[in-house]
């Protein structure tokens, strides 16, 4: 999602590096482009209008800041739009001093309630409390039963009884009560639109569980018709926040940038993939920051803090710069990184990355390939790649479903790895002042940066908003 905003937001500002002062027709015409994009992006209009009336009152008549060129005022700008747009701070929640705290999950039948509400008390378990998940979806064929599985798969009670949706949601505060959980996540039936029936029954169901939350799940993919969604719910639930499902998906993202400030109520949560822990809270500046190019490092060192054991990534690191690291030590780091999500959501969290490079789908398919032609190694052939002859590499092919090609290539591309990480471990360990001066002439006269025997130069980076930013890799800029 925001690939199409992003790609948008990229061009307009990339025409405006390098210019020395910006006119009031120059920021008309930016306005103007800024407000195409998003209304392509399926903003909601009047969102729009008020945005760009913001952008504009501050980039002509607000004093700017002196040290930033007009690149880098107008992205300032609105990027703080964005922010505010979206939500402006993160929503956190206040648990209830008498358990439980009680949340009431609202939305139209295939929105994703009943996933969303197993991905929630998932992500609360994490948060070091005790869910009980109530099944008041009485309506959909085996809706109960979906969430029973689901609330097998994260070790959640799960309670419903087949009476009638009320007295299943009252019935579900007592056993919450009688187990002593401090959170009650009651899941609700949906129709395929809004109509008086829907509205009527899941007001009842509020009323007789009166929860501290309520949050209507809406799916990502289907626009303006959200927003719509949220209005009419909000009107008769009141509404504390909205859980934001597909967020990973190709929709052009206008609910998400529409939502709060049509419906008044925050973003809370986003789902950003199928699996249960593909759940998040909702941060407003981060995804401003992606949206922009900018990246998102702070959600990145989240995932990788809840990933990676602190102990295991030092050894390993350790293992790499002396030149140790073997293809068993490589396939657990693979592992590990599976683990905090799809590699392309990853990319784009980096910040500075290149278009090209962010663009590029990455098919964890591949990596399943490489896991699987390490699988078919023998342990030996693991410690000592360089041991892998013909007829070991047809075996590990065959074994591996692949092809003796990419036996080869992955081994390479591994012992060229092991080679530069060596060099560089041995950069670390050499005593200053060792260098012979002719050799320091020489380097600075490649431009001031030594550069050992033998190890490429790095490229440059300079911020992505600066003329020429960015990642510099070759054959891509």
């Amino acid at each position: 999602m925001f690939e199409s905003l992003s790609d948008r937001f990229d061009g307009i500002f990339g025409r405006l590096r390098g210019r020395g002062t910006l006119s009031e027709d120059d920021v008309d015409a930016v306005l103007k482009e800024i407000r195409v994009a998003l209304l392509e992006a399926d903003v909601n209009f009047e969102v729009v209008r008020g945005m760009v009336a913001r952008i504009k009152e501050q980039a002509v008549g607000g004093s700017l800041h002196k040290a930033l060129n007009p690149a880098q005022q107008v992205i300032k700008i609105v990027h703080n739009e964005l922010i505010n747009v979206l939500g402006g701070e993160t929503m956190t929640l206040s648990f209830a001093s008498k358990p439980p705290t009680v949340i009431l999950m609202a939305g139209l039948q295939g929105s994703g309630k009943t996933t969303n509400s197993a991905k929630l008390a998932k992500w609360l378990k994490t948060q070091g409390r005790n869910p009980i998940l109530v099944g008041a979806d009485l309506q959909r064929p085996a809706a109960v039963e979906q969430l029973r599985t689901l609330g097998g798969q994260i070790d959640t009670p799960v309670f419903s009884e087949p009476t009638d949706p009320v007295s299943a949601a009252r019935a579900g505060l007592a056993e919450a009560l009688r187990l002593g959980r401090d959170v009650l996540i009651c899941d609700t039936a949906g129709r395929l639109a809004i109509d008086t029936e829907l509205m009527a029954e899941v007001r009842q169901i509020s009323e007789a569980i009166e929860p501290d939350y309520t949050f209507l799940v809406v799916d990502a993919m289907t626009g303006q018709d959200a927003v719509t969604v949220a209005e009419n719910f909000h009107e008769t639930l009141s509404l504390d926040g909205v859980i934001l499902t597909k967020l990973d998906g190709d929709a052009r993202g206008g609910a998400a940038l529409s939502v709060k400030e049509v419906v008044g109520k925050p973003i809370a949560f986003a789902s950003t993939g199928e699996k249960l822990d593909e759940f998040e809270q909702f941060h407003p500046d981060r995804l401003a920051g992606r949206i922009l190019g900018m990246g998102d490092v702070l959600t990145l060192i989240e995932k990788a803090e809840e990933t990676y054991d602190q102990q295991e990534a030092e050894k390993a690191a350790e293992k790499l710069l002396e030149g140790q690291f073997t293809l068993d030590d490589f396939l657990q780091q693979m592992q590990q990184l599976k683990k905090m999500g799809s590699l392309t959501n990853l990319m784009g969290m980096l910040p500075g990355m290149p278009k090209e490079i962010r663009d590029v789908e990455i098919d964890d398919r591949d990596v399943a390939r490489i896991e699987a032609i390490i699988r078919s190694m023998t342990p030996q052939e693991r410690a000592e790649p360089s041991a892998i002859d013909a007829s070991r590499r047809d075996r590990i092919a065959k074994g591996s479903g692949t092809i003796p090609n990419d036996v080869d290539q992955l081994v390479k591309q591994f012992k060229q790895m092991q080679t530069l990480m060596k060099r560089m471990g041995g950069m670390g360990s050499k005593k200053p002042g060792r260098a012979r001066k002719g050799k320091k002439q020489k380097n600075k006269r490649r431009g001031g940066r030594v550069t050992p025997k033998g190890l490429p130069q790095l490229p440059d980076i300079q911020p992505a908003d600066e003329p020429g930013g960015g990642l510099k890799l070759p054959g891509l800029n």
